[in-house]
Protein backbone atom coordinates (compact mmCIF):
# COMPACT_ATOMS: atom_id res chain seq x y z
CA UNK A 1 0.00 0.00 0.00
CA UNK A 2 1.31 3.31 -0.76
CA UNK A 3 1.79 6.36 1.55
CA UNK A 4 -0.92 8.27 -0.16
CA UNK A 5 -3.90 9.30 2.19
CA UNK A 6 -6.98 7.57 2.13
CA UNK A 7 -9.64 10.16 0.75
CA UNK A 8 -12.95 10.51 3.16
CA UNK A 9 -16.36 11.84 2.15
CA UNK A 10 -18.05 13.48 4.86
CA UNK A 11 -21.79 13.13 4.68
CA UNK A 12 -24.01 15.77 6.22
CA UNK A 13 -24.50 13.61 9.54
CA UNK A 14 -20.97 14.18 10.78
CA UNK A 15 -20.76 17.78 11.08
CA UNK A 16 -24.23 17.67 12.22
CA UNK A 17 -23.12 15.36 15.58
CA UNK A 18 -19.79 17.14 16.04
CA UNK A 19 -21.67 20.54 16.38
CA UNK A 20 -24.49 19.22 18.10
CA UNK A 21 -25.66 20.45 21.83
CA UNK A 22 -25.57 17.19 23.95
CA UNK A 23 -28.48 15.01 23.32
CA UNK A 24 -30.73 13.23 26.03
CA UNK A 25 -31.19 10.28 23.92
CA UNK A 26 -28.72 7.80 24.47
CA UNK A 27 -28.27 6.45 21.01
CA UNK A 28 -27.40 9.78 20.28
CA UNK A 29 -25.06 11.06 22.61
CA UNK A 30 -22.88 7.83 21.83
CA UNK A 31 -22.75 8.56 18.23
CA UNK A 32 -21.43 12.59 19.27
CA UNK A 33 -19.57 11.36 21.64
CA UNK A 34 -17.81 8.53 18.49
CA UNK A 35 -18.05 11.62 16.20
CA UNK A 36 -16.13 13.97 17.99
CA UNK A 37 -13.46 11.45 19.35
CA UNK A 38 -13.10 10.61 15.32
CA UNK A 39 -13.19 14.24 14.57
CA UNK A 40 -10.28 15.08 17.25
CA UNK A 41 -8.01 12.31 16.98
CA UNK A 42 -8.79 10.63 13.49
CA UNK A 43 -9.72 13.08 10.94
CA UNK A 44 -6.18 14.41 10.11
CA UNK A 45 -5.30 10.56 8.60
CA UNK A 46 -7.67 11.72 5.93
CA UNK A 47 -8.12 13.90 3.08
CA UNK A 48 -11.76 14.77 3.96
CA UNK A 49 -14.29 16.06 1.20
CA UNK A 50 -17.15 17.10 0.59
CA UNK A 51 -20.00 18.20 -1.89
CA UNK A 52 -22.34 20.76 -2.60
CA UNK A 53 -24.88 18.32 -1.54
CA UNK A 54 -23.19 18.39 2.05
CA UNK A 55 -23.04 21.70 2.25
CA UNK A 56 -26.55 22.28 1.28
CA UNK A 57 -27.64 20.04 4.25
CA UNK A 58 -25.98 22.03 6.66
CA UNK A 59 -27.64 24.89 6.02
CA UNK A 60 -30.53 23.19 6.76
CA UNK A 61 -32.43 23.48 9.95
CA UNK A 62 -31.39 26.11 12.96
CA UNK A 63 -29.32 29.20 11.79
CA UNK A 64 -26.99 28.89 14.70
CA UNK A 65 -26.43 25.42 14.60
CA UNK A 66 -26.27 25.36 10.67
CA UNK A 67 -23.40 28.48 11.31
CA UNK A 68 -21.59 25.96 13.40
CA UNK A 69 -21.49 22.97 11.18
CA UNK A 70 -20.84 25.28 7.93
CA UNK A 71 -17.46 26.72 9.65
CA UNK A 72 -16.70 23.11 10.66
CA UNK A 73 -16.53 22.37 6.92
CA UNK A 74 -15.57 25.65 5.42
CA UNK A 75 -12.07 24.96 4.49
CA UNK A 76 -12.75 21.18 3.30
CA UNK A 77 -12.16 20.43 -1.07
CA UNK A 78 -15.25 20.49 -2.33
CA UNK A 79 -16.18 17.68 -4.89
CA UNK A 80 -17.75 18.36 -8.53
CA UNK A 81 -21.14 17.69 -9.38
CA UNK A 82 -21.00 15.92 -12.68
CA UNK A 83 -23.46 14.63 -15.47
CA UNK A 84 -22.18 10.76 -14.29
CA UNK A 85 -22.66 11.51 -10.64
CA UNK A 86 -25.96 12.86 -11.58
CA UNK A 87 -26.67 9.43 -13.38
CA UNK A 88 -25.54 7.13 -11.07
CA UNK A 89 -27.79 9.19 -8.39
CA UNK A 90 -30.86 8.23 -10.22
CA UNK A 91 -29.61 4.46 -11.10
CA UNK A 92 -29.04 3.96 -7.47
CA UNK A 93 -32.57 5.83 -6.28
CA UNK A 94 -33.75 3.05 -7.99
CA UNK A 95 -31.52 0.29 -6.76
CA UNK A 96 -32.03 1.02 -3.59
CA UNK A 97 -35.84 1.68 -3.32
CA UNK A 98 -34.92 5.26 -1.73
CA UNK A 99 -37.82 7.96 -1.86
CA UNK A 100 -37.27 11.02 -3.53
CA UNK A 101 -37.05 13.32 -0.54
CA UNK A 102 -33.75 10.84 0.33
CA UNK A 103 -32.51 11.24 -2.68
CA UNK A 104 -29.17 13.58 -1.42
CA UNK A 105 -28.16 9.68 -0.15
CA UNK A 106 -28.06 8.70 -3.56
CA UNK A 107 -25.99 12.09 -4.56
CA UNK A 108 -23.30 11.24 -1.52
CA UNK A 109 -22.84 8.10 -2.84
CA UNK A 110 -22.63 8.39 -6.79
CA UNK A 111 -20.35 11.82 -6.16
CA UNK A 112 -17.52 9.00 -3.93
CA UNK A 113 -17.62 6.30 -6.47
CA UNK A 114 -17.02 8.98 -9.52
CA UNK A 115 -14.90 10.73 -7.38
CA UNK A 116 -13.18 7.74 -6.13
CA UNK A 117 -13.41 8.35 -2.99
CA UNK A 118 -11.74 5.37 -0.25
CA UNK A 119 -14.81 6.03 2.46
CA UNK A 120 -18.23 7.70 2.84
CA UNK A 121 -18.61 8.91 6.58
CA UNK A 122 -21.86 8.43 7.69
CA UNK A 123 -24.71 7.94 10.59
CA UNK A 124 -27.10 7.35 8.07
CA UNK A 125 -27.05 3.45 8.17
CA UNK A 126 -30.89 3.31 6.88
CA UNK A 127 -29.48 4.40 3.71
CA UNK A 128 -26.27 4.10 3.48
CA UNK A 129 -25.48 1.47 5.46
CA UNK A 130 -24.70 -2.71 4.88
CA UNK A 131 -27.51 -3.81 3.35
CA UNK A 132 -27.34 -0.67 0.54
CA UNK A 133 -23.05 -1.66 0.55
CA UNK A 134 -24.16 -4.99 -0.17
CA UNK A 135 -26.00 -3.76 -3.70
CA UNK A 136 -24.38 -1.28 -4.45
CA UNK A 137 -20.81 -3.41 -4.28
CA UNK A 138 -22.80 -6.21 -6.62
CA UNK A 139 -23.74 -3.26 -8.81
CA UNK A 140 -20.47 -1.70 -9.26
CA UNK A 141 -18.64 -4.82 -9.73
CA UNK A 142 -20.44 -6.05 -12.48
CA UNK A 143 -20.05 -2.53 -14.30
CA UNK A 144 -16.52 -1.57 -13.17
CA UNK A 145 -17.03 1.18 -10.51
CA UNK A 146 -15.03 2.35 -7.92
CA UNK A 147 -16.94 1.36 -4.66
CA UNK A 148 -16.52 3.66 -1.13
CA UNK A 149 -16.62 1.80 2.18
CA UNK A 150 -19.68 2.95 3.54
CA UNK A 151 -18.52 3.55 7.48
CA UNK A 152 -19.82 5.27 10.26
CA UNK A 153 -16.88 6.91 12.82
CA UNK A 154 -17.05 4.30 15.17
CA UNK A 155 -15.60 1.90 12.00
CA UNK A 156 -12.02 3.99 12.66
CA UNK A 157 -12.58 4.28 16.43
CA UNK A 158 -12.79 0.62 16.74
CA UNK A 159 -10.34 -0.43 14.08
CA UNK A 160 -7.46 1.74 16.40
CA UNK A 161 -8.88 -0.12 19.64
CA UNK A 162 -7.96 -3.89 17.90
CA UNK A 163 -4.98 -2.43 16.62
CA UNK A 164 -3.50 -1.15 20.25
CA UNK A 165 -4.18 -4.49 21.96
Amino acid sequence: MDNEMKSLYLESTVPSYVTAKKSNDLIKAARQSITKIFWEEEREKFKLVISQYVINECKLGDPEAAQKRLELIMNLPVLEETDAVKELADIYQGLLGIPDKAKTDCFHLAICVVAKVHFLLSWNCAHLGLNAYLKIKDYNDKHRLWTPLLVTPEYFINLNEVEDD
